[in-house]
């Protein structure tokens, strides 16, 4: 599985100009179109899903290079932008911001139908349309077996008829008024729970609870294995632990856990008799505390350490929308746009003499 990475971002609230939306629109529809015409719609996938090029693309759409609302603003502005266009992109763009998050599905399910997509066979799919059930599982993972601090808001999935897909998604964390961008990319998927992450962008880093790292092999296993017990029998347990006086250093604090409230959780699991940890993460009910009780027991009774590592390994520095490095020239950006729609209109004619200066632009910047 290669969860390509993810972006830490600092808060920041408002809406882009109208103006400046509306440019941003038909740029990013014309970078994608030429990305599209010369490499292929799968290759738009790839660029989406790496944390640095996503980040570079939001900037040259002129937004703040490094707030929350990059994210939201850039894949607000794509979906506009290739909305009608998709029988000619092979594109289907779903989901979005709060509630529009929670379409995702069902737009998936009308894309499917509109434009009769045979949904491929894949081999960690759990379910009969595997594009609904990766977008679920990209969401679960990220809120639930990567415990970081981070509440999803933003879920954005794009695939393409051959069934490849993409995730773009972020989470908020209040307190220290950050967020933090999750990129996902379904070349070379195996399951969704062991070592996700590929490029990894962000300022801000912590100890979460990360069950889908390497070294939580054990403690996935253990965690499994305790989900087949009768749910009296491991409330029981916690029990025990609330009653006990551990080290300081412990990482999983107990008195984050109230085994009170999750005997329905448990319940869950024991009526699923998951055959794995993904079978678990999927189960509907368990939740983040659940995973992190058992992620407990298990360290606690089969001496199963989860990890505690954060997958973050590197940050990012680029310029924006507010001033940074400079205010957006809208002449400029307009240029930009007529520039790309131009190359792209003649490279279709046979023209290509524009399009291969685009190429070759890539040895000054490499």
């Amino acid at each position: 599985m290669k969860r390509t990475g993810y972006a830490d971002l600092p808060l920041h609230f408002g809406k882009a100009p109208p103006w400046l939306f509306e440019l941003m629109t038909k740029l990013a529809r014309e970078i994608s179109l030429v990305i599209i015409e010369n490499f292929g719609p799968e290759e738009l996938l790839r660029k989406l899903s790496d944390p640095a090029w996503f980040q570079a693309f939001g900037c040259a759409l002129g937004f703040d290079w490094h707030s929350s609302g990059l994210t939201t603003t850039t894949l607000g502005a794509l979906k506009e932008g290739l909305k009608g266009a998709e029988k000619e992109t092979g594109i289907f763009i779903a989901g979005g911001k709060g509630k529009t998050s929670r379409k995702t599905p069902e737009e998936i399910e009308n894309f499917c139908q509109r434009y009769s997509i045979a949904l491929p066979t894949m081999a960690y799919s759990l379910s009969p349309n595997p594009l609904i059930y990766a977008s679920k599982m990209a969401a679960k993972v990220d809120n639930t077996a990567l415990q970081d601090g981070y509440q999803l808001y933003h879920h954005v999935f794009i695939f393409t008829k051959s069934g490849m897909w993409a995730v773009v998604q972020q989470g908020m964390n209040p307190d220290i008024h950050y967020a933090r961008r999750y990129h996902w990319l379904s070349e070379g998927v195996k399951n969704f729970v062991n070592e996700p992450h590929k490029g990894i962008i962000c300022d801000q880093r912590g100890k979460p609870l990360n069950m889908v790292a390497e070294e939580s092999e054990t403690a996935r296993k253990a965690s499994t294995e305790l989900s087949h017990e009768k749910p009296e029998k491991l409330i029981a347990e916690l029990k025990k632990v609330k009653a006990l006086t551990l080290p300081k250093t412990h990482e999983v604090l107990v008195a984050e856990i109230n085994p009170d409230y999750l005997y329905h959780s448990f319940l869950k699991g024991y009526e699923k008799n998951p055959k794995n940890f993904e079978e678990l993460l999927s189960t509907e009910g368990v939740g983040p505390k659940a995973i992190r009780a058992l992620a407990l027991l298990s360290d606690l009774i089969f001496k199963a350490k989860p990890s505690f590592r954060d997958p973050a390994k590197y940050s990012f520095a680029h310029g924006g929308k507010d001033g940074h490095p400079f205010p957006v020239d809208r002449v400029t950006y307009e240029t930009s746009i007529n520039v790309l729609h131009d190359a792209l209109n003649k490279a279709k004619i046979g023209h290509t003499d524009k399009m291969r200066a685009f190429e070759r632009l890539k040895t000054f910047i490499e």
